[in-house]
C-alpha cells in the first residue's frame, strides 16, 4: 500500500466540481486550485489509475457518436494521491475521493461487499470517517447473473452486506447512484470527508430505498436520497441528490410516459431539496431546483432525450451544467434518472 500523506491545515477545503467536454480547457477552470480526481463519461472504460497526481476513471457510458463528458473534482488545498491494492484515491486532508473496477463475472455479491468493505477500512485508516456520496455505475443493471437474480439485485446484496459488517463504524447511508453502463462490470467511487458534517436525507414522496419490500430484492438498496455536507470554513452547505426517478412510495409511477416520468423526477427532486423538507430533518435552508448543478441525466431509450432536454432545460435552466447519458435505469419500467448538488 502507496500512503502519501497531506499536511495538516487550519481551514477546511472546497470541494467543487464542474464538467468539461471535449475542445475545452480544463486548466481556464482549475487556476488556483487542485484536481481531487477527474471521472470520464466516455465511449470506453478501464481500470481507474493514477494520472497527474489523481485518479482517472474511465466509464463506458457514451455510446458511438456520443459526447463524452469529464467530472473534474477540485479542492483548494493540496492533494497528495496513492494507491491501496486495486484501489486508487486522493486526499486533501479534509476530502477523500477513491475509486475502484469490478471486471464481469457471473455474480457480484461477494465481489462487491469485498471492495467496498476495503473502500471503508481505506476511508477509516486515512482519517475520513463521513462517507458522501457513491455512484455505482453496473453493466447491463436489470440483465440476469448465472443465478438469473438481476445483476442490480446482485449488488444490492453486497453492498447491503458491507453496510452491515460496518454498522456503528459508519455514520449511516450517504447519497448514491446506481444506473446502467454500457460495459460489462461495475465501476465505483465515492467521496468521503473529515470534519464536515454529512447528514443525509430522506424524501417525504418516497419509502427510504433501504426500507424497500422484498419485492424489490432480497436485499433494499442501501443509500439515502440526499446527503448534505456542512463544511467547516465554508460560505455555505452543499447538497448531494441522489440518483432520482418517477418512483412515489416505493412504486414506479407512469410506466412507459417519458412526460409524466420526467415532471414526477423533477417534483420528486424539488421536495426532497425544499425548505419544507430540510426543516424535517432539523436543518435550515433549503433549495430550489435552479440551484441544481453538476446534473447528469440517464435516459434508457434515445428517443427519449429530446423530450428530456427540454423538460430539464425548462426546470433546472438552460445555461445549467447538464450532462445526458442514453443507457439503462435501474427498474426495466424506469425511462429517466436525474441527480445533482445544491451549494
Amino acid at each position: 500500500m502507496t500512503v502519501i500523506h497531506p499536511e495538516t491545515g487550519a481551514l477546511t477545503a472546497a470541494l467543487d466540481c464542474f464538467f468539461i467536454r471535449p475542445g475545452e480547457d480544463e486548466r481556464a477552470r482549475t487556476a488556483g486550485r487542485h484536481v481531487l480526481g477527474r471521472i470520464t463519461y466516455g465511449h470506453g472504460g478501464r481500470a481507474p489509475l493514477l494520472h497527474d497526481g489523481a485518479p482517472l476513471v474511465r466509464i463506458a457510458m457514451a455510446g458511438a457518436g456520443a459526447e463524452r463528458v469529464t467530472e473534474v473534482w477540485t479542492t483548494d488545498r493540496p492533494v497528495r494521491c496513492g494507491r491501496d491494492g486495486d484501489l486508487v484515491y486522493a486526499e486533501d486532508g479534509e476530502h477523500l475521493l477513491c475509486a475502484v473496477r469490478i471486471e464481469e463475472r457471473g455474480v457480484y455479491r461477494d465481489t462487491v461487499r469485498a471492495v467496498y468493505e476495503a473502500a471503508f477500512a481505506l476511508m477509516a485508516r486515512l482519517g475520513y470517517p463521513d462517507l458522501l456520496r457513491m455512484w455505482n455505475l453496473v453493466g447491463s443493471i436489470t440483465g440476469p447473473n448465472e443465478e438469473g437474480t438481476e445483476n442490480y439485485r446482485d449488488f444490492c446484496v453486497g453492498r447491503a452486506q458491507a453496510f452491515e459488517a460496518w454498522a456503528g463504524r459508519m455514520a449511516g447511508m450517504p447519497a448514491a447512484t446506481g444506473i446502467g453502463s454500457l460495459r460489462p462490470g461495475i465501476d465505483l467511487y465515492f467521496l468521503a470527508c473529515r470534519t464536515g458534517r454529512a447528514r443525509h436525507l430522506e424524501n417525504p414522496r418516497q419509502t427510504p430505498a433501504h426500507r424497500y419490500p422484498v419485492q424489490y430484492g432480497p436485499k433494499p438498496p442501501s443509500f439515502a436520497r440526499a446527503t448534505l455536507l456542512e463544511a467547516a470554513g465554508c460560505s455555505g452547505p452543499v447538497l448531494y441528490v441522489s440518483g432520482t426517478a418517477s418512483i412515489i412510495g416505493d412504486d414506479s409511477v407512469y410506466p412507459g410516459d417519458i412526460d409524466a416520468q420526467c415532471a414526477v423526477t423533477l417534483a420528486n427532486i424539488e421536495a426532497l431539496i425544499a425548505p419544507e423538507n430540510l426543516g424535517r430533518h432539523g436543518m435550515a435552508g433549503g433549495f430550489r431546483l435552479r440551484d441544481l448543478d453538476c446534473v447528469k441525466v440517464y435516459v434508457r431509450d434515445a428517443g427519449h432525450l429530446p423530450t428530456v432536454r427540454a423538460h430539464c432545460a425548462k426546470a433546472l435552466g438552460a445555461d445549467r451544467g447538464i450532462a445526458f447519458f442514453n443507457v439503462d435505469v435501474c427498474r426495466p419500467e424506469l425511462l429517466v434518472e436525474i441527480e445533482g448538488i445544491c451549494r
